[in-house]
């Protein structure tokens, strides 16, 4: 093959596999689509039940139980302003984004991450993969899944879940490597059981490197939603994006304190809890 034609044969090669996988699959991926789209707008009703008030004010007392009574008096005065800005619906829309697609990132991630952890040959084997995804522009994961699931909160969840899977995966293998010899020689010498050394031993020395992996996936989450508004994932990310291409300034800057504010809210939650968990364990 001359070396000139490579480039177009590549690329040819890459169009032609993007496809056949959508003529072959339309059926699988129209469900993981349907799927997907069911449980967004199934959570996103839930979060939309009770009038925003309540919503602040749950999050608010969440807060004074993990971070205490001055984070939960700004963390009220924060979503109460994303509701007196006109944006509640949207802030709604991207939180839901965020917790489904870190949900499923931490589904997958978790469970890999602790057998990863144990078998460091799998560890090593998956390493450059992480790398990968990670080096990646974050948008380039849109383009396939829009070929295979179309425009829509499908296709933002599916990008949102490839980009934060990598943090929760390296630390809670992380986590479960670090345990310390003496203890795993201490549990062996005890004569208790494999299952025994995970839940006992290795689980409560890996618990804070876990939330930490919990707590990196959500702001991955936060900053691929916000690039996922352009292809109609909803949310705060869509109304900047389509203040963006209006030049509605004054909206865009509004969506973007609106993010600014519940990413700060979560953060500090995830935190939090990951600092309840490392005192737990001492």
């Amino acid at each position: 093959m001359n070396i000139e034609n490579f480039p177009d044969s590549f690329d040819s090669t890459v169009d032609d596999g993007l496809v056949w996988l959508s003529d072959n699959g339309a059926g699988l991926f129209d469900a993981v689509n349907d799927v997907l789209k069911g449980i967004y707008e199934s959570l996103l009703w839930l979060f939309n039940l009770p009038p925003y008030y309540v919503v602040a004010v749950l999050i608010a007392l969440l807060g004074w139980r993990l971070a205490g009574p001055r984070f939960a008096i700004a963390a009220l005065i924060g979503m109460l302003f994303c509701a007196f800005i006109g944006l509640w619906p949207e802030t709604m829309g991207t939180l839901a984004l965020v917790v489904v697609a870190t949900l499923m990132a931490l589904v997958v991630a978790i469970p890999l991450g602790v057998i990863a952890g144990l078998l460091p040959a799998m560890d090593r084997m998956i390493e450059p993969t992480l790398d990968l995804i990670q080096t990646m522009p974050p948008y380039i994961y849109l383009l396939p899944a829009i070929a295979l699931l179309g425009y829509g909160t499908g296709t933002a969840l599916i990008a949102t879940f490839i980009v934060a899977l990598p943090p929760a995966f390296r630390l809670t293998s992380l986590g479960i490597r670090m345990t310390p010899n003496e203890f795993i020689e201490l549990g062996n010498a005890s004569g208790v059981t494999g299952w025994q050394m995970f839940v006992k031993i290795r689980l409560p020395f890996a618990m804070p490197s876990i939330m930490a992996g919990i707590n990196q996936s959500l702001m991955m989450a936060f900053g691929m939603v916000v690039i996922a508004g352009i292809v109609g994932s909803g949310g705060l990310g869509e109304t900047i994006y389509g203040a963006i291409r209006t030049l509605d300034i004054a909206k865009s800057i509004n969506a973007a304190m609106a993010i600014v504010i519940l990413t700060m809210v979560l953060d500090r939650l995830a935190q939090s809890a990951a600092a309840a968990q490392g005192g737990k364990r001492s």
